[in-house]
């Protein structure tokens, strides 16, 4: 009897070590553009680590910086981190603006969230990229098919474009599913001693076609 209570017990305990102990970690990018928006910068960029915001930057100071105490600190010796995020940060901006003057008549919001999500037990990934357009679903990319979904008959277009190219889709795919996962256990880990030229900051090419 004691030796099958203590199978139970060690059974039980094996449960609730993998229960409370697992857990889905998240690298998640929020870009906004604003146009016709007095007093507002008009693109900004949200990083987060499982949620927490950890890294900013918007038009006005062009430039990217930290939001958390332990992310100036890995960073501290790192100068060239932040040069990256700047750098791609500028470009992108450069992008969303190109698209968001389609339409300056009025006013609009042009918002992508992108990143990866890694499992710590299984070591799984999931990668996700969605766009808006004033506050509605615009297309959002599977990662399963490798293929974009337009919710819009606007987005059919943009969908048929993006489908096509191959390439890109495939450096994307290697982005979620690799370069951002390593980014991910590096700032859980609070070390950037992993970076290496492969691993800087991807950012992705916004083409809207609206």
């Amino acid at each position: 009897i004691k030796v099958i209570y203590k199978t139970v017990i060690k059974k039980k305990l094996k449960f609730l070590h993998s229960y409370f102990l697992t857990v889905t970690h998240s690298l998640k990018y929020f870009y906004t553009s604003f146009s016709q928006v007095p007093n507002f910068p008009e693109f900004v960029v949200v990083g987060l680590v499982d949620d927490v915001q950890m890294i900013y930057y918007d038009s006005n100071t062009k430039r990217a910086e930290p939001k958390q105490d332990w992310m100036s600190r890995v960073t501290e010796s790192k100068d060239e981190y932040w040069e990256w995020n700047t750098e791609g940060l500028v470009g992108q901006q450069q992008l969303f603006k190109g698209n968001i003057e389609i339409s300056k008549q009025r006013v609009h919001i042009l918002q992508m969230m992108e990143g990866c999500e890694w499992d710590d037990e299984t070591g799984s990934t999931n990668g996700f990229n969605q766009h808006g357009y004033d506050g509605e679903d615009f297309i959002v990319f599977d990662m399963r098919t490798e293929t974009w979904i337009a919710p819009k008959p606007q987005a059919v277009l943009t969908k048929h474009k993006w489908d096509n190219n191959k390439a890109w889709i495939a450096r994307k795919k290697h982005y979620y599913t690799q370069i951002c996962p390593e980014w991910l256990k590096m700032y859980l880990t609070g070390t950037l001693d992993g970076i290496e030229p492969s691993l800087r900051l991807s950012i992705s090419a916004v083409l809207f076609l609206l």
